[in-house]
Order: structure tokens, then C-alpha cells, then sequence
């Protein structure tokens, strides 16, 4: 037995939502319409505010996509920086160029020689200001700079990184928004979807079972077969879960 399902995303619901005015819209007369005129115009009014909802999600989620990949470079480089410069400072420590207690200017624990965790941007932004600021506190306290690499050299790829990496925050942030603004919608076309399908479905309710879901699927309602059922010769072609 076949049966309908509402949809699952958000371009399901905006086709679901457009059919149903599209096809409302081809009647003159309302008593010919399958469910109340009123719910017509409400669906008409709701179509415009979540089809544009949903452009600026995808909009926000495209650019969002498109810096990302931007910045793999950016934080590949500085990574490598920040890293490579923790590594020398404390092999200058080792070798006794640096004393052990200057690696508290860094944030770093004086005895731990590790490299701190900078695979996420997170925090490689974080690292990466210490570092910079702490070989300049050093520099000031009359400390030899580190010239392998130079500060000056990792503060360029950092700066770069983090250009990228507040765009990316902020890119974020609206994308954020903007998904939970569809999400706080959803609830209203799926409540919206469900009362006009179901006086469609009660509007073709007297018919055959082929005729009624014929009817009903010129409405944009998706009817689907469970899995190991087959449809009949000359039924409705439908889909299969």
C-alpha cells in the first residue's frame, strides 16, 4: 500500500509549496481547487518568504564553501611556520642559546618540548599570537631573535592566515543564521504541507485508489512504495523507499 511522506529538506518543501500554488493558481473557479481557497492564498504568501529564506542560506553556505577552500593555503603555510618556529625555540633552549623560563613569554611550559596542537584553525590562531608576541617580549628584553625563521616571516603567513580566518568566522556566523531562520520556518510549511495534503487527499477520498493517487500526485503530493512491494500493471508510477 502506498503511502506519502512530507519532505525531508528544504528544497523538497520549496517544490512541494510551489507546486501546490502553481497548480492552485490554474483555477479559475475555488470550488474546482481540491483544498480551501484560503489555504491557497496563505501558501501564496508562505512561498515567497521561505523561497528566499532558502536562496540566502544556500547563498551564505556557497560563499562560506568558497572561502574555505581559499584558506587551505593560507593555513597550511602558517602552520607550517608556527610550528617550525616552536621547534627551533626550543632547540635553542636545548642547546642552552635561550633560557628555559623565556618559553613562558610563548604560553609554552618551559619543561614540555612538544609542539602545542595547532591542526585546527582554532587553534592555530590562538598559538600563532602567542608566538608572535612572545618573541617580540623577548626581542624587548633584549633576547637574541630567533632568525630561522624570523618572526617578521611567521607574522606574514599568520596575518595572511587570519584574514582569511575571521572572513571565514564571519562567513560562518551567517550561515548559522540564516539555517536557523529556515529551521524556525520549517515547522510552518511542514505544518502548512500537511493540512492541504490532507484535505486533498479527503477531496478525491470517494475515488478508485489509481484515480485517487493520480489526483492526488497532480498536487504534488509524493506518494512511495515500501520496500519489496511492486505497483500493478496501469497503476501510478511511484517511488520506492
Amino acid at each position: 500500500m502506498p503511502y506519502r511522506r512530507l519532505p525531508n529538506t528544504n528544497r523538497a518543501r520549496l517544490r512541494a509549496l510551489s507546486e501546490l500554488v502553481n497548480v492552485g493558481r490554474k483555477y479559475d473557479d475555488a470550488y474546482d481547487l481540491a483544498f480551501p481557497y484560503s489555504l491557497l492564498e496563505q501558501a501564496s504568501m508562505v512561498l515567497p518568504k521561505y523561497r528566499r529564506k532558502v536562496s540566502e542560506y544556500e547563498q551564505s553556505r556557497s560563499r562560506q564553501s568558497e572561502n574555505s577552500r581559499g584558506c587551505t593555503n593560507e593555513s597550511k603555510m602558517a602552520r607550517m611556520y608556527v610550528s617550525h618556529f616552536i621547534q627551533v625555540l626550543n632547540m635553542c633552549v636545548q642547546r642552552g642559546e635561550i633560557k628555559p623560563e623565556a618559553k613562558q613569554l610563548y604560553g609554552l611550559d618551559p619543561e614540555n618540548y612538544t609542539v602545542p596542537d595547532i591542526a585546527s584553525d582554532e587553534n592555530l590562531s590562538i598559538w600563532g599570537k602567542k608566538i608572535i608576541e612572545g618573541e617580540n617580549q623577548r626581542k624587548i628584553q633584549g633576547g637574541v631573535p630567533i632568525y630561522n625563521p624570523p618572526i617578521t616571516k611567521v607574522s606574514v603567513y599568520y596575518d595572511l592566515f587570519m584574514d582569511k580566518y575571521s572572513n571565514q568566522r564571519v562567513l560562518q556566523e551567517n550561515t548559522n543564521r540564516t539555517s536557523k531562520s529556515i529551521v524556525e520556518m520549517n515547522d510552518e510549511v511542514d505544518h502548512l504541507l500537511l493540512e492541504i495534503w490532507n484535505e486533498i487527499e479527503k477531496n478525491f477520498s470517494n475515488l478508485p485508489e489509481d484515480e485517487r493517487l493520480k489526483r492526488c500526485c497532480e498536487y504534488g503530493i509524493v506518494y512511495y512504495y515500501r520496500k519489496g512491494e511492486r505497483p500493478e500493471m496501469g497503476k501510478v508510477d511511484l517511488k520506492t523507499t
